[in-house]
């Protein structure tokens, strides 16, 4: 075989892939190089590389490149990012998906799946994740099992975030928006500073009314108004961010970067909608208005009076780095994350006082790394420990009214109780809210179920779970180049990891049932009286990773790499009632072993660059969570195997124009032999489609030297997904299309910009998630996605 027919094969084949790299150079290429010409950089492996250098699958994204495509939230970034997905049902919620993978659990006393990283820190507990994108240098997706370089939660991949650094000189920006549902979004920077320091602040808000209509307590319907809270519309967005990033440069051997970063949220509710309640009026369906009122007592139980989220992080980040001599560098990394966020949520999805819920979730996490780096001519090595600290709680308090919750329960224990309301002419289970909204429950099952003597009957009760996790590592990689064409590299993490868990509740037995001899409490669940459990255990474990990459030519690399991911095991802890005493109740999960082989090809020829790769998983242990009556546990499913390709690529057709695409195929399943858990043999992964594709054409075209048109279309594609394990057709979504646009013109020289765009320009209905809290109590709830926004930008730079 030639090599010029080599060539021509790989050529071929980066082409056929049309798939992106929406990776761009880490610093924006010079407009004199030649088109196609820059090299994309990242530093994935902890050094600054080329990425078709890198012997493991990563996709890049730069700043420039999410703006240029109208990209503003983790969500909509991953739709570009092959074997990557992020549900974001809220901020405070976010599900965060790599080659199947979810990583969603608020459980104080889990571990993260896929890790978070934020400026080289590790910021993976769910409910302080999630965070504004503005003002980027680029964002990184690295696939498959990273313990080496990302720690013991990148067992099967890792997000990390890079903030843009300070500069010297003098430079400014700010963009605007505004748009249909009041959509209002202000961004900007100001760097200032020289060689030895230089500081940068950077900004953003954003505003949009909710997309789902909510005439709960609206006075213009009839029937709200009747001491009910007028609550906001649904799935709208007051998201704001700050940060400040502070770099001092005294010599050419020692850099120190200080970054403060502050994001907060106050969005109104999320929209649960259910399928079985109906609103006022009796519209059902999962696009159209709601009715989620909350409880009478939210302000006093759940802790606001409106559903919605209100959420703060703070976090801080100091990372130092020493030239100690010729090619050995000494750097160190150090942050402190803290999150409070209290969200109030409807989770029965419709008009009754019936599951009204809110996740009060605290926690501290505090990182520190070093780590020396060697390189040399025929070698490359790293070596460092890492110590991570976490602090955290789950609290999450309950409302409902006793007649009502007992009326639309679906639970066998409460039969002959909906049976004597049935007698009654009361409608019950999930026929509870009548057709036309109304709900008998809510005035007459108290009093049935209490022989007249009581009317109305509230309820509270709360549990919280807490987790105490403290892990100490040391890793080392290692690189061997015996030619220019071929490199080796070894590495392992090796892990001591302290977990502890606690629980308490206050779960006080139910008036009604009480009233004929039944001592329990409404959830069933057992009641510590406010007594905190607690648990304690220790693991260790040993991830290693071996990869190979040989150089066909300068621009072209084949890849093959075998490593070890692990999920930690689950310090269970809750209460259960034995002979009338409630005990501690603890189950050790036990960790979740992946074993992953992948091998691939990525460079660039002529135009075209790109990168194409497969993959195997074998997990043993495999983690699913489970949710009944608003207490999610995890369990061991057994085995599962997962398979994938995964490619992405760029054209280049001169200046003006470029055309990028990405295309994944990840069949993911549990194995059909599980014993461990036979209900979810042979069940797709939750939230992973089979297919996602997605592509577009960034044009640049100057009109004269001054002024220049641009536009870039862009689409999304995803096959069915299934929301939840064990899968069921009702809790899932058919595949559908996502498109977008956005174009306008850049005036004196780039300085100045005007433009439009719009999102889901065809409006599509689809969902975004389906089964949820209400799931767990037989009423499963469903949440759309958003539909078409349109608006016009404004944007200046200096």
């Amino acid at each position: 075989m030639t090599k010029s027919f080599l060539r021509g094969g790989i050529a071929a084949l980066l082409a056929c892939t049309s798939s992106a790299a929406l990776a761009q150079a880490a610093i924006q290429p010079d407009p004199t190089v030649e088109t196609g010409s820059e090299d994309i950089v990242v530093t994935a492996q902890k050094s600054e590389q080329r990425i078709q250098d890198v012997p493991i699958t990563v996709t890049a994204l730069t700043g420039q490149h999410m703006a240029d495509i109208g990209v503003n939230s983790l969500s909509e970034m991953a739709l570009f990012v092959p074997g990557l997905r992020i549900q974001e049902q809220s901020a405070n919620n976010p599900g965060i998906v790599i080659r199947g993978i979810t990583s969603d659990s608020g459980s104080a006393q889990q571990g993260a799946r896929v890790t978070l990283y934020y400026n080289g820190v590790d910021i993976s507990r769910s409910r302080g994740a999630y965070q504004d994108l503005f003002d980027l240098e680029r964002i990184e997706v690295v696939k498959g099992p990273q313990a080496t370089l990302f720690g013991t939660a990148a067992a099967i991949g890792a997000v990390s975030i890079i903030s843009a650094a300070p500069r010297p000189g003098v430079s400014g920006g700010i963009n605007a928006t505004y748009g249909n549902y009041n959509r209002t979004q202000v961004s900007g920077f100001i760097n200032a500073g020289n060689d030895t320091l230089a500081g940068r602040l950077a900004f953003a808000y954003k505003y949009r009314d909710g997309y789902v209509r909510n005439i709960a307590g609206d006075p213009n319907v009839p029937n709200q108004n009747q001491g009910k809270i007028d609550q906001d519309d649904l799935n709208g967005q007051d998201q704001r961010g700050i940060r400040g990033s502070l770099r001092w440069t005294p010599n050419s051997s020692l850099r120190a970067d200080l970054v403060l970063t502050y994001d907060g949220q106050r969005n109104p509710g999320t929209a649960f909608k259910s399928r079985a309640f109906a609103p006022t009026g009796g519209q059902t369906g999962d696009y159209g208005y709601a009715e989620l009122s909350g409880s009478p007592y939210s302000a006093a139980v759940l802790g606001n009076a409106k559903l919605g989220l209100t959420r703060n992080v703070y976090d801080a980040n100091l990372t130092v780095s020493v030239d100690v001599a010729p090619g050995i560098t000494f750097t160190s990394v150090n942050g402190y994350r803290r999150f409070d966020s209290n969200e109030v949520f409807d989770a029965d999805g419709g008009p009754a006082w019936y599951l009204e819920f809110a996740e009060d979730a605290k926690g501290d996490q505090w990182s520190h790394e070093s780590r020396f780096n060697f390189t040399g001519d025929h070698y490359r090595a790293s070596f460092g420990f890492n110590a991570f600290f976490e602090n955290g709680s789950q609290r999450v308090p309950f409302s409902t009214e006793e007649g009502t919750y007992i009326a639309c329960s679906v639970a066998s224990a409460y039969l002959p109780f909906r049976n004597l309301l049935n007698a009654n002419g009361i409608p019950t289970g999930t026929s509870c809210v009548a057709p036309n909204g109304t709900i008998p429950a809510a005035t007459r099952a108290s009093g049935v179920l209490s022989g007249g003597r009581l009317t109305q009957v509230p309820y509270a009760a709360v549990f919280t779970n807490f987790g105490n996790n403290d892990t100490y590592s040391m890793f080392a990689d290692a690189t061997w180049i015996p030619t220019p064409k071929l490199e080796i590299t070894i590495g392992a993490r090796a892990l001591i990891e302290d977990r502890q868990s606690g629980y308490s509740s206050t779960q006080p037995n139910s008036v009604l049932l009480a009233a004929v001899g039944v001592n329990t409490s409404l959830l069933g669940t057992a009641n510590t009286n406010g007594r905190k459990f607690e648990a304690e255990k220790s693991f260790s474990a040993f991830l290693p990773r071996v990869n190979a990459l040989y150089r066909v030519t300068d621009d072209i690399n084949v890849y093959a790499t075998v490593s070890k991911g692990r999920r930690s095991p689950v310090v269970q802890l809750g209460a259960m009632t034995v002979a009338g005493v409630v005990v501690p109740n603890l189950q050790i999960v036990p960790d979740e072993v992946v074993w992953n082989y992948e091998g691939g090809l990525k460079g660039k020829v002529g135009p075209f660059s790109g990168s194409v790769g497969v993959f195997y998983q074998n997990y043993n242990g495999f983690q699913v969570s489970v949710t009944n009556n608003g207490v999610t546990t995890t369990q061991s499913a057994g085995s599962a195997k997962n398979i994938g390709v995964e490619a992405e690529g760029n054209l280049r057709l001169g200046r003006a124009l470029q055309l990028f695409g990405t295309f994944a195929y990840i069949d993911g399943k549990i194995d059909r032999n599980s014993t461990f858990a036979p209900t979810f043999a042979g069940a797709r992964f939750r939230l992973q489609p089979a297919y996602t594709a997605s592509g577009g054409a960034t044009l640049n075209l100057p009109i004269n030297d001054a002024v220049k048109f641009y536009a870039t279309p862009s689409a999304s594609y995803q096959s069915k997904v299934f929301f939840e394990l064990p899968n069921t057709e009702a809790i899932s979504q058919g595949g559908y299309v996502l498109a977008n646009i956005r174009a306008g013109i850049e005036l004196a020289r780039g300085r100045y910009s005007i433009g439009a765009f719009a999102r889901n320009v065809f409006n599509k209905r689809y969902l975004i998630d389906a089964g949820n809290t209400g799931g767990g109590f037989g009423a499963p709830s469903y949440i759309s996605g958003e539909p078409r926004f349109y608006g016009v930008e404004l944007g200046a730079k200096f």
